[in-house]
């Protein structure tokens, strides 16, 4: 600013300063509060203590495995429940904690019953580490699926790794030119590019795509060049039911030398997981 004299003086202003400072701290306390969140919202892979040491002792901090099964969803994880995991031939090994608006908490414990246990849970062959299995039933925000496939996949080896993903899907979600009520429910198919053994049901049609957790861990496959095959079934009832388990016996006939399957379910765990699904759908209770 110049005065009447040709005097030029350095002007301050009280309020561009203000202005900085106020500026200054909403930054900080978005930095905080944003901070604050991701930590909330981090996702967490915990394992018992014995496969805990086996990954502290391995040279690259991974798990060998040939295969890898994850099953999405109350029917897909129904189906393992009852036609694989209910011999005493498998131990639960560790979970997947995480949080978000729809899944809750994810902290709980291992050793409970069927429906409070946690909602991803690893287990494992007890006389054979060639098979990890996942169980998932919790919702996984879009924010948290790099995380969940990052951490996850980071504890196993790739090297000779086969993944196979086991998917529910509403029927209402899928497109088709002609209606398909009279043959539901059924399966579609879709694999990386490194996936060279035969599918065991027809490819998903365009224009149907896949999302959340399926196609997250497809896409991470494709990426890293594992061989990988999702199953996704396709049906007209949403709560677990005996029929949509049953129609992902196909899906495992490949790994038959590796992994049995019971010929007839698990009364008693087929008995729980209709029984909760009642329970559930009861607006009255």
């Amino acid at each position: 600013m110049a005065t009447f004299f040709g005097e030029v003086l350095s002007v301050y202003s009280r309020a561009v300063e203000e202005d900085e400072e106020d500026l200054s701290c909403e930054n900080e306390e978005d930095e905080r509060i944003r901070s604050d969140m991701e930590q909330k919202r981090s996702v967490q892979v915990e394992w018992c203590p014995q496969v805990q040491d086996s990954l502290d002792a391995a040279s690259d901090k991974t798990l060998q495995c040939s295969q890898f099964i994850i099953a999405v969803g109350h029917n897909a994880t129904g189906f393992l429940s009852a036609y694989i995991l209910s011999s005493r031939r498998w131990d639960s090994v560790g979970s997947v904690s995480l949080w978000n608006e729809r899944s809750g908490s994810g902290s709980h414990r291992s050793d409970v019953a069927f429906q409070e246990q946690p909602s991803c849970v690893f287990y494992r062959q007890k006389d054979s580490s060639s098979v990890l299995i996942c169980q998932c039933t919790c919702y996984i925000a879009e924010d948290q699926l790099f995380q969940w496939v990052e951490k996850v996949f980071g504890c196993v080896q790739k090297r000779g790794l086969s993944v196979t993903v086991l998917s529910d899907c509403p029927l209402s979600e899928f497109r088709c030119s002609k209606s398909l009520y009279s043959s539901t429910p059924f399966l579609r198919a879709l694999k990386s590019s490194a996936y060279k053994t035969q599918l065991l049901c027809p490819l998903l049609e365009q224009p149907n795509i896949v999302t959340g957790l399926p196609a997250a861990v497809l896409s991470y496959c494709q990426v890293q060049q594992i061989p990988a095959v999702l199953y996704q079934c396709f049906s007209d009832i949403t709560v677990p039911d005996s029929v949509t388990m049953e129609t992902y016996k196909p899906a495992l006939s490949s790994l038959s030398t590796i992994i049995k399957l019971d010929p007839c379910p698990n009364a008693d765990i087929l008995k729980r997981l209709l029984k909760g699904s009642e329970t559930q759908s009861n607006m009255y209770t």
